[in-house]
């Protein structure tokens, strides 16, 4: 900020440095305008050597101390700064822990300075910081009739992180803006329409939001580079919502470039590579974890805590941080390193408290280990601990529970949520549970509060003729006939004439009450085709009789008198070309056995002659000369090879006895 000017020296002051103050002021003022914070810093401490307690020069120097990035040094000149002095530093000293993420402290440091529009703005970044999202929505609220240049772009950041999505056209309506006035309130206008589940609306605002971007930053001179990192966020919201229509591979290429350019926009880096790693799934679980790592640090000591590399803490928003630490956890138990996992999932609670994520995480964990019960006891804890999100972990702790083989368990955590207790769906989940347990009673009696509650219910879909009709294929399943007959009847006569129930009824009824099976069999309709059945014949006739191959003859059924009707000669299709008269030659009929099996095949004869002989060196000669023989009258008598190593062997046995006898 530049300096006020100076009417009168100080009185404090000789009148020779008096000029010499004024000179320096005007080299503030001249390097404040330059952006030239260092020299700046440099001039303010000349001028509180020799003024002490200016306020002007020590506020110049904590402007420039912040502009040049150097926070804790601005927090310690204000500390340093004499009481004595009656200088407010709140506003500075918040903006400064605002700064080093110290929000508490900061949100303390603005009491009192309620009223101050600038300490309003600053406050409600702090409550955006800290994820008090109705606390901040607030306060913008309050400062609508402020004329106030961009107030819309927070008001609606503020209003989606709030998960009030549906107040921004309202808002907008309010303010007189349209979606279009600046890429920045484009942007975020779309992120509202995708919370409403608007993702064809929002495709098209976020690429209206790049074209107006890339236009404005381009007025204003910036490099290609930069006009990049500053529409990445533009892109990586478009990629996910591509992502979320299924177009898996425009979404891919996006992430990638994103990632493969490393922009200096880190948060938009690590929403990129986030993103694609809950895109690509279980696959390439080493090299997600590999670059995940890389963003995330674990801290040891009691407790052990995790954190954001590179300041992600800070520029993330809650719900993209949680969104980091669990694909992380889920790359980790893919890849079945379950000592890692359960680290981190015993501390995500702690960091993420008012979301469920985190303890299905732990629940999923347990399960990993075979320890059921232990997430079955979590789920309980948690759901004890937090009703409004107890449907959530009952749901989960029943489908533990009966995969784990506790169908009493899974049950128990059921009947507990009541407003789904009497639905269909809920009721023969139970009734198969307790069925499992082998607690018919409690299975009969979830059937009658059914029963019971539907038929007080005053609603348009009505589902107790459903759970009438269920309730009586139960009980006659297990035994219980009157009770079935009495609901089967009570089904007829309240909701019409309901064949199943008149079947139902007929066949139960049959077992107690004979006349009243007769008399309701009456109501069933004829079967078309059963007056030409002699039925006393039938009753004579031993039945279907079995053949050979043990199945059943067909039924009796009457012959139609109606002939059976002659099927259509077709001409054959021939190829194009081809002459029926004049066919040709025809096919070989072994075209489709292998060669081996045609009649056709000879086999490829072995050549004998390379065979070895062994034996003692006159023996070898002797079949040498043999050989010779056999091949000369081969040569004239035009026998085969075989005949003449055939007889050549016949010559080497008696000769090798021979050897042997004269050994002995």
């Amino acid at each position: 900020m530049a300096p006020k000017a100076k009417d009168k020296a100080k009185p404090a002051a000789a009148a020779a440095p008096a000029v010499a103050v004024e000179d320096l002021f005007t080299s503030l003022n001249r390097h404040i305008q330059r952006s030239e914070f260092d020299l700046a810093v440099k001039v303010s401490d000349q001028v509180l050597s020799i003024l002490p307690g200016d306020e002007d020069a020590i506020r110049c120097k904590v402007v420039a101390l912040i502009k040049n990035d150097s926070i804790d040094d601005a927090l310690c000149a204000i500390e340093l700064f004499p009481r004595k002095y009656s200088v407010d530093f709140s506003f500075f000293k918040a903006y400064c822990l605002y700064r080093l993420n110290k929000l508490d402290e900061a949100l303390l440091s603005l009491k009192g300075q309620e009223g101050n529009t600038v300490s309003m703005l600053l406050e409600s970044q702090i409550l955006f910081r800290l994820g008090r999202m109705d606390a901040c929505v607030d306060i913008y609220q309050k400062l609508q009739k402020s004329k106030i240049d961009t107030l819309e772009i927070n008001f609606v950041a503020a209003l989606v992180s709030a998960g009030r999505a549906s107040e921004v056209q309202g808002i907008m309506d309010s303010l007189r803006v349209k979606p279009t006035s600046s890429f920045e309130f484009a942007y975020n206008v779309a992120c509202s329409l995708i919370e409403r589940n608007k993702h064809k609306e929002a495709e098209q605002l976020l690429l209206s939001a790049r074209r107006i971007g890339q236009e404005t930053l381009m007025e204003e001179n910036l490099a290609d580079d930069d006009i990049e990192i500053e529409l990445a966020p533009i892109a990586v919201q478009l990629a996910y919502v591509q992502q979320v229509l299924e177009n898996t591979q425009e979404a891919f290429d996006t992430y990638s470039s994103i990632i493969k350019k490393n922009l200096a926009d880190v948060s938009s880096l690590a929403l990129a590579l986030s993103n694609l790693i809950a895109l690509k799934g279980p696959k390439d679980v080493s090299d997600g974890l590999r670059k995940l790592d890389k963003l995330i640090e674990k801290r040891e000591g009691p407790p052990l805590t995790f954190h954001l590399a590179r300041d992600l803490d800070v520029k993330l928003s809650q719900k993209q941080r949680e969104a980091i630490y669990v694909n992380r956890l889920l790359l980790l138990l893919h890849s079945n390193k379950l000592d890692q996992a359960r680290e981190l999932a015993s501390a995500l609670p702690d960091m993420f408290p008012n979301s469920i994520v985190p303890v299905l995480l732990q629940a999923a964990v347990h399960v990993r280990e075979n320890k059921a019960n232990k997430a079955e006891e979590i789920l309980l804890q948690y759901a004890n601990k937090s009703p409004e999100n107890s449907k959530v972990f009952l749901l989960a702790g029943a489908q533990i529970a009966a995969s784990a083989g506790h169908p009493q368990i899974a049950a128990e955590s059921l009947l507990k949520i009541q407003d789904i207790q009497h639905k269909p769906a809920t009721v023969a989940t139970l009734v198969s549970l307790k069925e499992r347990a082998g607690d018919i009673e409690g299975a009969d009696s979830i059937f009658d509060s059914a029963i019971k509650w539907w038929s007080n219910a005053m609603t348009e879909d009505n589902k107790l003729d459903i759970i009438m009709q269920e309730a009586a294929s139960f009980k006659l399943r297990h035994g219980k006939k009157e009770a079935a007959a009495r609901l089967y009847e009570e089904l007829i006569k309240g909701h019409g004439k309901n064949i199943e129930a008149l079947v139902g009824l007929i066949s139960t009824a049959a077992h107690t009450d004979v006349d009243k099976a007769e008399s309701y069999e009456k109501h069933l309709k004829p079967l078309p085709g059963l007056k030409g059945i002699d039925v006393e014949s039938l009753e004579k006739t031993s039945g279907a009789k079995m053949v050979e191959s043990g199945t059943a003859v067909e039924a009796y059924e009457p012959k139609s008198k109606e002939k059976a009707k002659k099927k259509r000669k077709r001409k054959p299709k021939y190829p194009k070309g081809f002459d029926p008269e004049n066919p040709g030659p025809p096919p070989d009929p072994e075209r489709w056995l292998p060669k081996r099996e045609r009649s056709s095949y000879r086999p490829k004869r072995k050549d004998k002659r390379a065979a070895q002989v062994r034996g003692s060196q006159g023996a070898v000669a002797k079949e040498a000369a043999a050989q010779s023989v056999g091949s000369k009258s081969t040569n004239q008598t035009g026998n085969s090879k075989g005949t003449s190593h055939s007889a050549s062997t016949e010559q080497t046995k008696p000769s090798s006895k021979s050897r042997k006898k004269s050994r002995k």
